[in-house]
């Protein structure tokens, strides 16, 4: 256990810290995969239509779609991970105080 103040010695602060971090990450994700598509769509097809060109189209094209969904999923998990970190901390706090006041402690630490 942590000092007299905490019951179940979780360090929320530490929780709370770490939290924007997925955020800043899933923005600069959805930006870069934003980038991407576009410059993707800008370059249009210059492999060509030659018999080279198709083959590489035939082996890029379907992986494309792809990777832009993979990118996709790894936006939401991070805003996903952020939103349920925040939330983790917020729990925490409020089940410290359940647990401080069924073992008897006010909110300094000290007995009842």
């Amino acid at each position: 256990m942590g000092g007299k103040d905490e019951i179940l010695d979780i360090k929320v602060d530490d929780i709370k810290t770490a939290a924007p971090a997925f955020h800043r990450e899933s923005v600069a994700l959805a930006h870069a995969l934003t980038k991407l598509k576009h410059g993707l769509a800008a370059a249009g097809s210059p492999w060509g239509d030659d018999e080279q060109g198709q083959q590489f189209h035939a082996a890029y094209g379907p992986h494309v779609k792809q990777i832009e969904h993979a990118a996709q999923i790894l936006v939401e998990g991070l805003a996903s991970i952020h939103a349920g970190l925040a939330d983790m901390a917020d729990k925490h706090i409020d089940n410290e105080e359940l647990v401080r006041g069924m073992f008897g402690h006010d909110a300094t630490g000290g007995s009842k």
